[in-house]
């Protein structure tokens, strides 16, 4: 797994990492950033986690969670399911069915 890098007051994650974490090649992980259909959130530690990042991607139905530090050193990482929810239909009113 390669290493997570620090880019100023963001990370950069390298493909093969969430490659790796998704079960998929390097090159659709690069294809599905650029279609935007990986997502990624960045959230900062505060309190006890202070000096920690949490750095979660979402693809599909599957999100991955790299805890890192101030360097991007992984001190953990889980994946797990998540549920997506279907927008709700509309009529042509704009109102929802229901």
């Amino acid at each position: 797994m390669g290493g997570i890098e620090r880019d100023g007051e963001g990370f950069v994650v390298p493909a093969g990492t969430l490659a790796e974490a998704f079960g998929v090649s390097e090159e659709e992980i690069r294809e599905k950033m650029r279609d935007e259909k990986i997502t990624s959130r960045s959230e900062i530690g505060v309190g006890e986690d202070e000096g920690l990042w949490r750095l979660t991607f979402i693809y599909g139905d599957r999100a991955c969670r790299f805890i890192v530090d101030e360097t991007g050193r992984i001190l953990k990482r889980a994946g797990f399911p998540i549920r997506t929810t279907p927008k709700a239909p509309f009529r042509k009113e704009g109102l929802p069915r229901g």
